[in-house]
C-alpha cells in the first residue's frame, strides 16, 4: 500500500513541507500498526543503501558523484554538503529499530497526525486509506525545566 506522508525538505527555503509517498506492506488498522509498518519500510531502504553503496552483490558502487551548483546552494543551507553515500558499513537492526520508535512516540518525541489530526495513542484505531496524509513531526526540547 501507498502511504501520502508530508515531509520537511531541508534547505527549502519557500515551501518547506512537500508531500512524499511511502510504500508499506499491508493496511495497518491502529496507531502502533502504522509506525512498524513506516520503520519496516524505512529500515528496508536504508539498508539496501548501505548495499547499494558498498557495491553489493551483483551490484557495482557509485565510482563519479557529482552536485549541480543547485544542490550545493540546497545543501549549504541546511549547514552539510555531501553526496548522499554512506560510508558506514552498519545496516539498521529492525527489532531494535522498531522497539526505539514505539518508544520515543510514547515518550512523546514525536507526534503523528493523520489529515491534520492528533494520533495520541498507540491502540488507537485508525483507517489507513490511500487518500489520507500522515504527517510525523519530531519535537525539540528547549531549555528549562520539565517538571
Amino acid at each position: 500500500m501507498r502511504l501520502r506522508v508530508n515531509v520537511k525538505s531541508v534547505g527549502k527555503r519557500r515551501k518547506s513541507v512537500e508531500e512524499a509517498s511511502c510504500e508499506i506492506a499491508g493496511r495497518p488498522g491502529t496507531v502502533r500498526d502504522l509506525i512498524l509498518a513506516v520503520v519496516d519500510s524505512q529500515v528496508a531502504e536504508y539498508n539496501q543503501r548501505i548495499e547499494q553503496s558498498q557495491g553489493g552483490e551483483g551490484q557495482c558502487p557509485e565510482v563519479l558523484a557529482c552536485l549541480t551548483k543547485e544542490a550545493i546552494e540546497d545543501q549549504a543551507e541546511s549547514g552539510k554538503i555531501g553526496f548522499g553515500i554512506s560510508y558506514g558499513e552498519k545496516k539498521a537492526d529492525l527489532a531494535a529499530a522498531r522497539e526505539n520508535a514505539l518508544q520515543c512516540f510514547e515518550d512523546g518525541i514525536y507526534r503523528i497526525f493523520a489529515d491534520g489530526y492528533a494520533l495520541d495513542r498507540l491502540d488507537e484505531d485508525i483507517v489507513v486509506t490511500e487518500e489520507k496524509v500522515f504527517t510525523f513531526v519530531r519535537l525539540t526540547m528547549l531549555t528549562g525545566r520539565m517538571w
